[in-house]
């Protein structure tokens, strides 16, 4: 306004006096748009960090991360990465694949994805999907499936064969998770040498129960940890005072396969993992097939492996290139993880949730009035399809004696029921109470 104002107390009606003001103007713009250009011409490209550190959802006890995947077209999309140590191949979903440009074949049981699969991006760092070809994606009713993994919400993992090549922190108590060129990481905490399987990255750590020494590999993509079942059974009857379940609830409720609801539970008093002694560890007994299968992929003899569920109070360090992990305590606050309603889930491809299996609690089911294939439609009036498995664990769980509404739905038809949470595998409130009394 000022300057209108200045220019209205000025003749400008004659062309000889407005020309050399024109030229003046056009000159200084143009000098301040060369000089512009000139500025950007000249200011350095930003160097593509060593090094980055992003946030973390932790979903079942699940590391999930946003991933940005270049597409044929010059744009980029961000996806839900899995962060997935002791997984050596490359899943996706069928959308994944489609966005991608690759080439699905189904055959009975897995799809997969063939094609030019060449980065993804993880805040802002260029990771290399280190020459993998293909990728391999889940199939049901011999169709491949537009979801990764029923109950997730990542679309992507990031395998072993990946991370292999760099050197990660996995920080849950921060819920942070860092990647790094090898040797730019900084790493904190008691380290311990490890086993790195050449062929495929997956992690072995030196470890002992009941001062015997066994290898476990390190797998922070899953939500429970694994014993194989010659060892678990020589524990389990050596310490018959250890807590002890059948029936996959809460974290141990991995997938919903079929065997969940007879799985066998083990809550082990102490457990040598490296330099760190951890207690009240979680542990699944593993079928001798199974364990074989685990142990090919090892590269070395193992008796299995832990799973976030034992290592949440920690930041994980991996150095593949130097063969070292380390273990920093970031909180010693133990969460309640078996304080739950005792149902066992399958999370279906539509979203919905399917109960497979009722957990035993004093020697009688824990939600009577629940069978095997009733849907799992609400929880407290919070509707669960849709959800993920660990969102609907977190409706599941409180403090043991409270309540939870249950909305399910049997031959089409809806029904609530009260369902109490209990406390598994853990000592009776009861002897709680009572040791505390002696105390005070």
């Amino acid at each position: 306004m000022r300057q209108t104002a200045a220019y209205s107390r000025t003749n400008y009606n004659s062309p000889m006096k407005l020309a050399p003001i024109l030229f003046l103007g056009f000159s200084l713009f143009s000098h301040a748009v060369i000089a512009q250009d000139a500025s950007k011409a000249a200011a350095p490209s930003q160097p593509e960090p060593k090094s980055v550190t992003v946030p973390v959802t932790l979903d079942h006890n699940r590391v999930v991360i946003d991933v940005y995947l270049p597409l044929a077209d010059g744009s980029t999309k961000r996806v839900r990465g899995w962060v997935d140590t002791g997984n050596s191949d490359l899943w996706m979903s069928r959308r994944v694949a489609t966005l991608l440009g690759l080439t699905v074949d189904c055959g009975e049981k897995t799809c997969s994805a063939t094609g030019s699969l060449r980065e993804m991006v993880i805040g802002g760092m260029k990771v290399s999907f280190a020459n993998l070809k293909q990728a391999k994606i889940m199939v049901k009713s011999d169709q491949a499936q537009d979801v990764m993994i029923p109950g997730m919400s990542a679309e992507i993992n990031i395998p072993s064969t990946i991370l292999r090549n760099y050197a990660i922190v996995v920080n849950f108590p921060d819920r942070e998770f860092t990647l790094g060129a090898p040797g730019s990481a900084q790493f904190h905490g008691m380290s311990s040498t490890i086993f790195v399987n050449p062929e495929n990255g997956l992690v072995q750590v030196p470890s002992k129960i009941d001062n015997k020494s066994y290898n476990l590999g390190l797998d922070v993509g899953a939500s429970i940890s694994f014993l194989s079942q010659d060892v678990f059974d020589k524990l389990a009857a050596s310490h018959p005072q250890w807590p002890r379940m059948a029936g996959a609830v809460g974290p141990a409720n991995l997938w919903g396969m079929n065997d969940e609801p007879q799985w066998k539970l083990l809550r082990l008093e102490r457990l040598q993992y490296g330099p760190q002694f951890l207690s009240g560890a979680v542990m699944v007994s593993t079928p001798s097939d199974a364990s074989a299968i685990l142990e090919k992929r090892a590269g070395i003899a193992t008796a299995g492996l832990l799973g976030s569920n034992a290592l949440l109070n920690y930041r994980i360090g991996i150095d593949y290139a130097r063969k070292m992990a380390y273990f920093e305590i970031g909180t010693t606050f133990k969460a309640p993880d078996f304080d739950v309603v005792g149902l066992t889930l399958r999370p279906e491809t539509d979203g919905r949730f399917t109960v497979i299996g009722v957990a035993d609690f004093d020697g009688k089911p824990s939600v009577p009035e629940v069978q095997s294939g009733d849907l799992l439609i609400s929880v407290d009036k919070i509707p669960t399809p849709g959800s993920t498995m660990g969102q609907v664990w977190s409706m599941l769980e409180g403090m043991p004696g409270q309540e939870r509404k249950l909305t399910l739905e049997r031959g089409g038809k809806q029904f609530t029921v009260a369902a109490k949470v209990q406390h598994f595998l853990g000592e009776p409130l009861e002897e709680k109470t009572r040791g505390q009394s002696k105390k005070h």
